[in-house]
């Protein structure tokens, strides 16, 4: 983008205690790698509004351990990236959308590097390490906490751009559409989004031109995940509420191995542990057991490796299952592993020694939002980018990381349509503040608390790793009581984070549910054991509000 100059609303001083009102050209939903590289982008020609739920690095960005695959290696090619995330999707990848993400991989790569990001080198190459379902070394990386050194270059160049206001504590309740405005409309344009306050518990209005929902992925659906606090589906059921189609949302990947330790929760041990060596066994045998599963052995796809990994553990009645590096060199493993070794280290498992124990784990939402090649959602000025979409790269299951890649790309993909199309963008209407006028405090907390650990204990049993139309028949059933009970509770009170997490939690589980009902066939990570056979064509999910 130049540095043309474009008429700017007037955005409006903002403090914590007293501001109700904001108004700026692009508001972002979400301050991870999808959010700030759309902001990146924009700020040169306009001023763009940043909301965080949380701290600005709360989400799952900073999580990441593996790294972002890219064709850097000689002899790899764009072809067979492709083929890769084509073959781990199942066939259900729309090949277009494949084919642009892969082929803008390398560009993306060079602008993190300018940006400050220190990826390993080997000599004066980047470092390349390979992960389960892909046939070269194409991931770059920087040591096993690419996520979070991602993360803090792009705060940074944020927190330095005059364009960027950057809005932590505030968790988004709905999007503005045209019925919130002071003269009612029906035009489903989207103007904004009414969010919370946490400090002051106050509800405010972000209103703008565009809006980029950046806000993750639906992870604490479930009992055990390795998705961050915050991963409560809010954009896919806000765009659900909005009127967005939602797709594929049966298609829940569960990584292979998170730490098994009472004490520390949520722990990934990433992809790139296999990629470099370690194995899988069986902790009562002995027995290496991936070969007996797939000829990949412990470079299958994750759903391969997670439903081995859960079969395991369920036939000899275990509560984890080894996975072992300890036969590679020891400054081998913490060279690679540095924050897992010293992780594990305080918790008594000497890596380069002792064998890791593991669990599967949710750990990416493939399914979200319907979108385009250039971000696009179903409603007038919404976009969306990263994990709460459904862009057609991933299909039936997400090839080792080409999540933070997927980010990156849409995330520009977003700005540059934006910035294209910026004459098309009407000037945000002036909206009704959020009426509080009819609720009071809750007195019955406890039913919040009751109704989260109801969900992800029934998502985790019987809308998990291996399904039976029975399971989800008992599954949607609760739900439906649920929703029921928590549209009651939502009429009443005031709205919490806690109280508008658990509603789009409610929301988020209904779509999982009812998509996995519709599938009948297993494929990638839909696994149904009524039916297991693949069908003969592969076909989206598509639920319409």
């Amino acid at each position: 983008m130049g540095a043309t100059h474009v008429f700017k609303p007037q955005v409006h001083e903002f403090s914590n205690e007293g501001a109700t009102l904001m108004e700026a050209d692009v508001l972002i939903i979400g301050s991870g790698a999808a959010g700030l590289t759309a902001a990146l982008q924009l700020a040169q020609k306009y001023k763009v509004v940043v909301l965080a739920k949380g701290a600005l690095s709360d989400g799952a960005t900073a999580w990441a351990q593996g790294g972002i695959a890219a064709v850097l290696e000689p002899g790899d090619t764009f072809e067979s990236h492709i083929e890769d995330t084509m073959v781990a999707g199942g066939g259900l990848n729309n090949r277009a959308t494949v084919e642009f993400v892969v082929e803008n991989a390398p560009e993306a790569i060079e602008r993190l590097a300018k940006l400050g990001v220190p990826f390993n080198l080997e000599g004066n190459d980047r470092h390349l390490t390979r992960e389960g379902g892909h046939s070269h070394r194409r991931i770059v990386h920087v040591d096993d906490a690419t996520g979070w050194a991602v993360q803090q270059a792009l705060e940074a160049a944020a927190k330095s751009n005059p364009n960027i206001t950057l809005v932590p504590d505030r968790v988004a309740i709905d999007l503005i559409l045209g019925r919130h405005q002071q003269r009612f409309s029906t035009s489903g344009r989207i103007h904004g989004v009414y969010a919370l306050n946490r400090k002051t518990g106050k509800v405010e209005t972000f209103t703008s031109r565009a809006t980029i929902l950046a806000c993750g992925g639906a992870g604490r659906t479930y009992l055990y995940s390795t998705a961050p606090r915050g991963a409560t589906g809010d954009g896919i059921a806000m765009a659900w509420r909005a009127g967005c189609r939602i797709s594929n949302m049966e298609f829940m990947q569960f990584h292979p191995t998170c730490l098994y330790n009472l004490e520390v929760k949520n722990f990934l041990i990433t992809e790139a542990v296999r990629g470099e060596g370690g194995i899988l066994k069986n902790p009562k045998t002995g027995h290496r057991y991936m070969p007996d599963y797939d000829e990949r052995a412990e470079l299958a796809p994750r759903d391969i490796v997670a439903r081995a990994n859960d079969a395991e553990i369920k036939r000899d009645g275990l509560d984890f299952v080894h996975l072992d590096i300890s036969h590679r060199p020891p400054e081998f493993v913490k060279e690679h592993f540095p924050n897992i070794y010293e992780k594990l280290m305080g918790l008594g498992i000497d890596i380069t020694r002792d064998p890791i124990p593991v669990v599967p784990a949710q750990h990416y939402t493939c399914g979200g939002v319907l979108v385009d090649l250039d971000g696009r959602t179903d409603a007038p000025g919404l976009y969306a980018a990263g994990e709460v979409t459904q862009s057609g790269l991933h299909g039936a299951n997400r090839l080792a990381s080409n999540s933070l890649l997927e980010c990156f790309v849409f995330g520009d993909a977003c700005a540059a349509h934006i910035d294209a199309n910026w004459a098309r963008f009407p000037k945000p209407p002036k909206v009704r503040p959020w009426d509080e006028s009819r609720v009071t405090d809750s007195d019955e907390e406890v039913v919040i608390a009751q109704c989260w650990r109801e969900i992800r204990q029934f998502m985790w049993n019987f809308v998990g790793i291996v399904r039976t139309t029975k399971r989800l028949e008992r599954a949607q059933h609760r739900i439906d009581l649920l929703r029921r009970e928590v549209a009651d509770y939502y009429s009443h009170f005031r709205v919490t984070p806690d109280l508008i997490e658990l509603r789009n939690l409610v929301e988020v589980a209904d779509l999982i549910i009812r998509s996995a009902l519709a599938r009948t066939e297993s494929r990638g990570l839909h696994y149904t054991l009524d039916y297991p056979e693949l069908a003969m064509e592969a076909v989206d999910t598509v639920l319409v509000p």
